[in-house]
C-alpha cells in the first residue's frame, strides 16, 4: 500500500511539472498586464526546439536550453503583437497556438521526414535520492523556480514594478517605470518557463510527437487562475490537476469497467469544474489585457 501511494505521488509530481512551469510563467505574463493563452503553442515550440537541439548537439542539457530559447522567441512574437501593435491578447494567443501546430509539423517533416514523430534523443540522467529513487533534474529545477518566482514577485523591486504594471500602468509610468519593458520582461519569462515545460515533455518521451502538448497549456492557465495569480497557488493547483491525471492513468491500468473516453476526460472535466466554480471569485490584475498607452502613433 505504501509503495502504491508513493508511486501515485511520484507520478503526480512528474505529470505536474509542465503544468507548474507553464502556470508560473503565466503568472509573470499576466502580472505584467499581458494575457498569454499562447502557452500551449509556446510549450509545443519549446518541445520541438529541445528535441532538435539534443538531436544535433548530442547533449540533453543543451537541448533544454534550446527549448527555453524557442519558448522565448515564440513569446516575443506574442509580446510584440500585444504590446507594440496592441493586437487583442486572446486573438494573438490563439494565433500563436495555431502557428505552433503548423510550424512544428512542417519542420518535423523537413528535419525528420515524418509528420508524426521525431527520432529518439538522449534523455537526461536521473538524480538518485533515498527511498524515492531516481528523478529528473528538471523536477529539482522546477522546485527552485517556484520558490525563486515567489521571491522575485513579492520580495524584490522588480516584482513590485511588474505587478504595478499589471494593476495600474499609468501610475507605474508616473513613477518612472518603463511599462513596455516590464511587460516584455513578463512575457519573455513566461515564454522561457513554458519552453522549459515543453522541453520536459519531450525529454520524458525521448522524442517529439505532433501536437504533444495536448491541451496542457490550457490546464496550466486554469491552474494559474485557480492559484489566484501567485506562483505558490498555481503550483498547488497544478499538483491537483496532476493528481487527477495520475488517478486517471491508474484507473485505466486497473481495468475498471468504465468507458476509457470518460476516464481520459477526468483532468479536463476537473479543469471545467474548477473554472466554473472559481473564476467569479478570482480577481486578475486590474489592467491585464489592456494596452498601454491607449493610443500609439506608429
Amino acid at each position: 500500500m505504501t509503495d502504491f501511494v508513493l508511486n501515485i505521488l511520484l507520478q503526480t509530481v512528474r505529470i505536474s511539472v509542465p503544468y507548474i512551469l507553464a502556470a508560473v510563467g503565466g503568472v509573470f505574463s499576466e502580472s505584467s498586464g499581458v494575457i498569454n493563452i499562447g502557452l500551449e503553442g509556446i510549450m509545443l515550440n519549446g518541445a520541438f526546439c529541445s528535441v532538435v537541439g539534443t538531436y544535433y548537439l548530442g547533449n540533453p542539457w543543451l537541448g533544454l536550453i534550446a527549448g527555453v530559447t524557442g519558448g522565448i522567441i515564440t513569446s516575443v512574437i506574442h509580446a510584440v503583437s500585444c504590446i507594440r501593435y496592441k493586437v487583442n491578447h486572446i486573438v494573438s494567443g490563439v494565433a500563436i497556438n495555431i502557428f505552433a501546430v503548423g510550424i512544428t509539423k512542417f519542420f518535423l517533416i523537413l528535419v525528420f521526414g515524418s509528420s508524426s514523430n521525431s527520432a529518439r534523443i538522449i534523455p537526461l540522467k536521473l538524480i538518485t535520492f533515498p527511498v524515492i529513487g531516481g528523478i529528473s533534474p528538471v523536477i529539482v529545477i522546477t522546485v527552485f523556480i517556484v520558490v525563486l518566482a515567489h521571491v522575485i514577485l513579492f520580495k524584490t523591486p522588480f516584482g513590485l514594478r511588474l505587478r504595478a504594471c499589471g494593476e495600474n500602468p499609468a501610475a507605474a509610468d508616473s513613477l518612472g517605470i518603463n511599462v513596455w519593458l516590464m511587460r516584455y520582461s513578463g512575457v519573455a519569462i513566461s515564454g522561457a518557463l513554458a519552453g522549459l515545460a515543453g522541453a520536459w515533455l519531450a525529454m520524458q518521451q525521448s522524442q517529439f510527437t505532433s501536437n504533444m502538448s495536448s491541451g496542457r497549456g490550457f490546464i496550466a492557465l486554469a491552474a494559474m487562475i485557480f492559484g489566484k495569480w501567485t506562483p505558490l497557488g498555481a503550483t498547488g493547483a497544478a499538483l491537483i490537476f496532476g493528481l487527477a491525471e495520475s488517478i486517471q492513468i491508474h484507473v485505466q491500468t486497473m481495468g475498471v469497467n468504465i468507458p476509457s473516453q470518460f476516464i481520459q476526460s477526468i483532468p479536463y472535466l476537473l479543469t471545467i469544474i474548477v473554472l466554473s466554480g472559481l473564476i467569479g471569485r478570482s480577481e486578475p490584475p486590474a489592467a491585464v489585457g489592456k494596452p498601454y498607452p491607449e493610443e500609439l502613433s506608429l
